[in-house]
């Protein structure tokens, strides 16, 4: 615990002065300084307004994050489009290319028998394929939910809605990965 200190006995505060002119020189007489006079730049700027663009057009899509790992996923839902699911510019089942991978991206759409109904456009990026197709999965959900929040029961009950937070351990030191310890030898 500090002990208190009186008034006298603490430092003085550091005084910085004001801006001044140049010295006026008169004989006989003591040097006076004038302090220079400037607007405050606070005021100026506290004054201005800052106008936000306002939007000429409503969207028409359903905008969520998925991620999963190092995975992100951005979907856009269009409800009133006809059936399709585009990756990054592809075809889902271009870029998801086995069973397993495209039936994850899908099993929210069928769980809720909106595979049949409006389309699909995902920008994915990071972390690997599995990752990256249960990313997809969870913006999948949340846009359905955003469309329709009765839905929000079957696919949380389908574990659809949980951001899973399993990711990578980090490594120690002192060992070959995160637990993996170097091999030991007798002899």
């Amino acid at each position: 615990m500090t002990p208190l200190i009186e008034k006298s006995q603490r430092r003085p505060a550091k005084h910085t002065p004001a801006k001044t002119t140049a010295k006026k020189v008169t004989p006989g007489k003591k040097t006076v300084r004038k302090p220079i006079s400037r607007p405050s730049t606070v005021s100026k700027i506290s004054s201005l307004k800052i106008a936000k663009p306002e939007r000429t057009h409503k969207l028409n899509y359903i905008f969520s994050v998925g991620r999963r790992k190092e995975a992100v996923a951005r979907v856009r839902w269009k409800a009133n489009e006809p059936v399709n699911i585009i990756v990054n510019g592809r075809q889902f089942s271009d870029y998801f290319p086995t069973f397993e991978l495209q039936h994850i991206v899908r099993q929210p759409l069928v769980l809720t028998h909106n595979d049949k109904l409006g389309s699909v456009s995902v920008k994915v990026s990071g972390g690997g394929i599995n990752g990256q197709a249960e990313s997809v999965r969870l913006g999948i959900a949340r846009a359905l939910v955003k469309v329709d929040p009765d839905l929000r029961l079957v696919l949380k009950r389908a574990g659809f809605m949980r951001r899973d937070p399993r990711v990578k351990e980090r490594k120690k030191y002192g060992l070959k990965r995160a637990r993996r310890a170097p091999q030991w030898q007798k002899r």
